[in-house]
């Protein structure tokens, strides 16, 4: 196993900090992995030491909010302006203008808030299940493609992002639910998935009937199988969790009206030049891609998308990171040659004869 090394840089005067793991030379083509609700720089592991025995330098923050970067209980610095401010204090302490980014659920509202606002620190956008130009601009960026054939809306308000509703209408007593056992929720949200037999997400009934089915707590490490985590990488996340609490990371989700304002201002409305992949997880049904429009933005304002399908749920990095990451090896090699390692030092020359 690749060897990770542990960062922490400091922004913001000094009043912020972000922690991250870092493998792979430090001149090799620079790719940035970025979580999503919950999560920490370690649950990236398998992607780390994928992408730097290639001769990557790759890198995973701890989000602000988790594990060993700042977590304050202030809601507004889990906005999209104030990720990304910090996402651009990590960029500029490697010394590179820009690089690949690789985002997975509010990570990847966070890549496409950078990509949005600053396209010249992005060589390419890499999103696992949420699209670019949807969940980083607030409700009015994914609420409305809700596939209401699934969610009537007269029975399901907010669709399958019920949940999200909750948090901003229930924040601290939910939060006090999730801090009752933060371990057993997280062994739970990670057990192997399989098709679902109906594409209504449990996810969707939260205000109907509570998280869980209306469970009294969440349920213990020992009520959960093995994950789709290694044991010593989960354990390591776990740990993490227990020591935040699950308010600041949950915070992200109390800030959709500030990212609408802050993304209102972005100079190219939205538009992308630059190149875009997309990993649809054919069994999420929150970030459901599959049934629902929640793509349809992404594709009108991305000139230049490509898109694979793998079949797993919302954690599909976890559960087939074979797949996942021949996806993206397959991406770089074809959109961003030069970006592949070795080619800044003798290039990659092809010679075809007719004999």
């Amino acid at each position: 196993m690749t060897a990770l090394t542990s960062h922490t840089i400091t922004y913001a005067d000094g009043a912020k900090k972000i922690h991250h793991l870092a493998a792979g030379p430090p001149n090799g083509p620079l790719i940035l992995f970025i979580h999503g609700w919950p999560g920490t720089a370690i649950t990236w592991q398998t992607q780390l030491s994928t992408f730097a025995s290639l001769g990557f330098r790759a890198l995973a923050p701890d989000m602000p909010g988790y594990g060993q970067s700042t977590a304050r209980r202030v809601a507004e610095d889990y906005s999209q302006e104030a990720l990304v401010a910090g996402m651009l204090a990590l960029l500029a302490s490697t010394g590179r203008r820009a690089a690949i980014w690789v985002g997975h659920d509010w990570g990847a509202g966070v890549t496409s808030s950078v990509a949005r606002q600053h396209p010249l620190a992005v060589k390419a956008l890499i999103n696992l299940c949420v699209p670019y130009h949807t969940i980083e601009l607030g409700w009015d960026g994914f609420l409305p493609l809700v596939n209401r054939d699934i969610y009537p809306k007269e029975e399901f308000e907010f669709g399958q992002w019920d949940y999200m509703r909750n948090w901003e209408e229930k924040f601290e007593e939910t939060i006090a639910w999730c801090d009752l056992d933060p371990a057993g929720l997280c062994k739970a949200f990670l057990q192997p998935t399989k098709a679902p037999a109906t594409r209504v997400a449990p996810l969707g009934l939260v205000r109907k009937n509570g998280w869980m089915g209306g469970a009294p707590r969440p349920p213990g490490v020992d009520a959960s199988g093995p994950t789709i985590l290694p044991a010593e990488v989960f354990d390591s996340f776990a740990e993490d969790m227990q020591k935040t609490g699950f308010w600041p990371g949950t915070a992200y989700y109390l800030n959709h009206e500030r990212n609408k304002v802050y993304h209102a201002k972005a100079e190219s409305g939205g538009k992308l030049e630059l190149p875009v992949l997309f990993v649809h997880a054919t069994w999420d049904t929150v970030c459901d891609t599959k049934t629902s429009r929640l793509v349809e933005p992404m594709r009108e304002v991305c000139g230049n998308l490509t898109e694979v399908t793998v079949e797993a749920g919302h954690w599909v990095q976890f559960e087939k990171p074979g797949e996942v990451n021949a996806a993206l090896i397959r991406f770089i090699v074809e959109e961003l040659p030069s970006e592949w390692p070795g080619f800044w030092d003798g290039g990659y020359t092809k010679k075809k004869s007719v004999l």
